[in-house]
């Protein structure tokens, strides 16, 4: 006899995690502490149960590592899209019990997938890239000021700051390149992604950091994921312009950074670029179109473990 897993919703604060089972219609408030998560993680082991929450930054690193380590099956939802399906689905108050029954109904009413259990290797990659594009902003943001700022005291304290900011900068990249070595699996696939046009080792370890799915996913699914699959705006007889939103943001500029350099070098990329513009397409469009290109095209390399070839 088959029996079919149910659905544990998690409503994740700072402080508390609120947990609805779905089969048994029971709610609990735990403390989100580590021996409270991994006792609650424990309970959760022997059951198929798909456990939901929603994205909260670090709030629910506690959670994820519990679940991770028992193999429990999780899926881990946009907060902004939890909260689409709880007005669709006619919650319109907002609690944490009512959130965590919420995030159940919607594992499913939705049949949400697992998620992919995450990799430390590629998460603590993910940290040094994070921390890296933060101290790039800070850096553009002080030279900014620098540009806008004549008194000269001023003016020295920002070069000393930039200064600092460019050798931590530096320092990150060190610690970004020793993380990719260290796994065999990250190291093959930035390899691999660098022999395309345009791809340097920015891109590279953003792609390996922010998209672990790359190689395991459709083309159509993999550009969604990062936010470059043009969406329908069709009424009736209308046809409306195609428009690309949501998915992972941070991909989707270096994607679009690398297209850019593409389209400046004699490649295929080049030559997609130039028709699209002879075709009539705006060149931001256009650009678009290459770094969706270029993202399908690295999606396959991986998935063949395959280098670019013209």
């Amino acid at each position: 006899m088959n029996i079919h897993p149910g659905f544990v919703g998690c409503d994740v604060s700072k402080h508390h995690l609120d947990i609805f089972d779905a089969r048994t219609g029971a709610h609990a408030r735990i403390v989100n502490s580590a021996p409270e998560v991994a006792a609650l993680a424990r309970s959760l082991a022997q059951s198929r149960d798909l456990i939901v929450f929603e994205a909260t930054g670090g709030y629910d690193e506690a959670l994820r590592r519990a679940l991770t380590a028992l193999g429990c099956r999780f899926a881990r939802v946009n907060p902004g899209r939890a909260r689409d399906f709880a007005k669709a689905a006619g919650f319109l108050a907002k609690t944490d019990r009512v959130d965590a029954k919420m995030l159940a109904t919607m594992g499913q009413a939705l049949n949400l997938a697992a998620d992919m259990p995450p990799d430390p290797e590629r998460e603590m990659l993910s940290l040094l890239v994070k921390r890296r594009d933060q101290l790039v902003d800070m850096r553009a943001q002080e030279k900014t000021r620098m540009s806008e700022i004549s008194d000269k005291e001023i003016r020295a304290d920002l070069e000393v700051h930039i200064a600092w900011l460019s050798t931590r900068i530096a320092c990150f990249n060190r610690k970004i390149v020793q993380a990719c070595k260290q796994s065999a699996v990250i190291a093959r696939e930035t390899a691999l992604t660098r022999t395309a046009p345009g791809v340097g080792q920015v891109t590279a370890t953003v792609l390996a950091a922010l998209m672990p799915e790359l190689g395991a996913r459709s083309p159509k699914q993999i550009a969604a994921l990062a936010g470059l699959a043009p969406l329908n705006a069709d009424s009736g007889h209308k046809r409306g312009q195609r428009t690309i939103k949501g998915g992972r943001r941070r991909v989707r500029e270096a994607l679009y950074m690398a297209a850019v350099s593409a389209v400046r070098s004699d490649t295929p990329f080049k030559a997609f670029y130039l028709r699209l513009r002879e075709a009539g397409k705006p060149a931001k469009l256009a650009l678009i179109a290459v770094a969706r290109k270029l993202l399908t095209t690295l999606n396959a390399m991986v998935r063949d473990n395959a280098a670019f070839q013209v």
